[in-house]
């Protein structure tokens, strides 16, 4: 090689790295975009946080999760986020489908978020679980009374349930999630069994119907058990507490607040450690803290709060499964009555 050959590739090597440095650095300071349907309040300050550990400007867009998802899908490759974040499984299966999520391998988050919390391929990992459950009047029913979610549509409980909307994705997922246990036909004998026992109209909240139970215009409700830990939080002394369903059987339906890595991410590398850091064991118990939840990582104990309403085993099936049946489950409740 004569000596102006290798000038010519000494330069050429420097002119490759010097771009390359400049690109990681542009890189370095890019933003990293989330949509979320996980409320403002509730990740804001995670969010800062991780912006300053790594020196970067974190971006959110808050929604619910179908607008977040009807967002990306107008916005294709053109659209800045690159994770998406929503409160319920059935929204995480859908975003996939649509295509508007990519495959993640990390062994990471594969180590830390059970496999029935996650996507078979690594569309989505969920990052808080919350259970929908059995909840009762402590000054009216005794546990003993209790055993599953079918058991609520006995004649014993006739004007004593209350219900949320069956037009909200956290009653649509648990009777999803009993179409694919039981079957459709035996899932609306069920639904159909809760209506004729209903002792109100359903309500428009949780944090109502709940409130309805205390008050005595009911004695069970179907929750999310984040919502009694808000209510015990005001009050200790609460009237109200929740009873594991179905754990004689397939377990207590779980659902969770999870994300992925949009399709046309432009910074990949940070969201996924973005996603490994809220999956870490330090951040973990904070993301569910928050908001009265179980930790997805396994090995991470929830609040003394949470922890006060007693183990449960969950119902295993994967999350993910919601999504194919939350169809015809919103079929199944609009035939049964549950408006």
């Amino acid at each position: 090689m004569t000596l102006s050959m290798s000038r010519a590739f000494l330069l050429a090597v420097t002119l490759v790295l010097t771009l390359a440095a400049a690109f990681a650095a542009h890189a370095a300071g890019q933003p990293l975009v989330v949509y979320t349907a996980r409320k403002y309040q509730l990740v804001d300050q995670l969010f800062q946080e991780y912006g300053r550990e790594r020196g970067i400007e974190v971006k959110f867009v808050t929604d619910d999760g179908a607008p977040l998802i009807a967002r990306l899908a107008a916005e294709g490759r053109n659209s800045p986020a690159d994770l998406l974040i929503t409160v319920d499984a059935g929204d995480l299966w859908r975003a996939t489908e649509a295509g508007l999520l990519q495959p993640v391998k990390s062994p990471m988050l594969e180590a830390a978020i059970p496999a029935h919390l996650r996507d078979p391929q690594g569309h989505w990992f969920g990052l808080a679980v919350r259970a929908r459950t059995i909840a009762y009047s402590t000054a009216r029913v005794k546990p003993a009374e209790l055993s599953t979610y079918a058991a609520l549509g006995d004649p014993r409980w006739k004007g004593r349930l209350c219900l949320r909307s069956g037009k909200h994705a956290y009653n649509q997922s648990l009777v999803a999630m009993m179409i694919g246990d039981i079957g459709e036909e035996a899932a609306e004998r069920v639904v159909r069994s809760w209506i004729a026992n209903l002792a109100a109209e359903p309500f428009s909240s949780d944090t109502l119907m709940l409130k309805a139970v205390a008050a005595g215009q009911c004695d069970v409700a179907i929750t999310n058990s984040y919502y009694l830990g808000r209510l015990q939080a005001e009050d200790p002394a609460f009237p109200v507490q929740i009873f594991w369903a179905d754990q004689g059987g397939r377990g207590t339906h779980v659902n969770v607040s999870g994300g992925g890595v949009t399709k046309h991410a432009k910074n990949r590398a940070e969201a996924i450690r973005f996603l490994e850091w809220l999956a870490s064991p330090e951040i973990q118990q904070r993301f569910a803290a928050v908001n009265y939840e179980f930790p997805a990582n396994a090995g991470v104990p929830p609040l003394p709060t949470v922890a006060a309403w007693g183990s449960f085993e969950p119902n295993l099936v994967n999350v993910g499964t919601i999504g194919r049946t939350q169809p015809a489950a919103v079929k199944l409740m609009d035939r049964a009555g549950w408006r």
